[in-house]
Parts: structure tokens; sequence; C-alpha cells
């Protein structure tokens, strides 16, 4: 699904600023398995306002640029409607963390353990907030992604937990390039 689409899904949660509508990327629902920047969100709430799909409305602010706020309009919510008709594309799974420990043998002395632990913590950090949400009134789908968002983030900290000491102790850098290398 591209950010124009997204921002539609977003704007049916009701109206927002295109700074509102990062902060569902960073802070809110679409967090864990989201990404948007604002070089992607703009251009995207431009193209929707072009189209017809989305209205803003600017208030003024003191000692700063005017906030546009943006509403989804009915052809909007056809348009979001209509793409999620269509199936999804296959998820692709990213992580810079997976590349460090692919290479955990050639990490500096300590490397391993940091990056370890900062990923460990926040994996836990997430299922932690996910937890933490209140879950009254939250419609099925909703409560779904909360739920797997949960699973997901709990599981990765418990298996890190479980098996952090294996792969440090698996992982001493290689005395053979040092030897090759005499």
């Amino acid at each position: 699904m591209d950010v124009k689409t997204l921002c539609l899904g977003v704007l049916t949660l009701g109206d927002a600023s295109g700074y509102e509508i990062r902060k569902q990327f960073e802070e809110g629902p679409f967090a864990h398995f989201f990404q948007a920047s604002y070089g992607s969100i703009y251009p995207s709430l431009g193209r929707l306002l072009d189209e017809g799909l989305v209205s803003v409305t600017e208030h003024a602010q003191d000692g700063k640029p005017d906030k546009k706020v943006y509403k989804l309009m009915p052809a909007g919510r056809a348009r979001f409607t209509e793409a999620l008709g269509d199936l999804p594309a296959p998820d692709s799974f990213r992580s810079e963390f997976l590349v460090y420990l692919f290479f955990a043998e050639l990490m500096p002395e300590g490397q391993l353990e940091k990056v370890f632990d900062a990923y460990h913590k926040h994996f836990q950090d997430m299922a932690d907030v996910i937890e933490g949400l209140r879950f009254d009134r939250v419609p099925p789908g909703r409560m779904f992604v909360r739920r797997m968002g949960h699973t997901f983030y709990k599981t990765m900290a418990d298996y890190m937990k479980q098996h952090r000491e294996e792969l440090i102790a698996e992982s001493e850098p290689d005395d053979r390039v040092a030897r090759a290398a005499e």
C-alpha cells in the first residue's frame, strides 16, 4: 500500500495535520508495522488534495506558520475502501539488526552485546507499550493488530533473552583471521 492510500486510511480515524499523520507512524497505531516520512506524507497529501479526495483548512498559529488540517472527503473514503478490496502485497522484512547479527563474529569486542541489548530493550519496550494501551471499545481489526504486534515483540524479546549468552559465546571473533594475517 502506498503512502497516499495510507494517508487516506489515517484520515478515516479523524481530521489531522501532516504532523499528526506522521505521529501515527512514529507513536500511534501504525508504529510497529509501517513507516512513512514527512518527505512522503506531504507530497501525498498534496496529490490527494489535487484529486479532491481530501480537503484542507488552515488554522492560524501565533508565531508559527498556519496549521493545515486535512479532512477526508466522501470520494477519499470510497477510494480507501476500494483499495482495501485489493489483496495486499507480500510483506517484506527489513532489519539492520539482523544484518549486524549475521556478521556478529566480525564486530569489534563488546559491540555485539551493545547492539543485542539495545534491540532486546526495544522489543521489550514495544511489547510493554502495546500492553499498556487501552483495550476498551477497540474495533476487532485493530484489536487483532494490537495483539499480533504484542505477540511479535514479546516473542522476540523472550527469544533474545533465552539465547543471548549462546549467541555471544558462539560469536567470538574468528582467530583464523588473526592467524592468517601473521
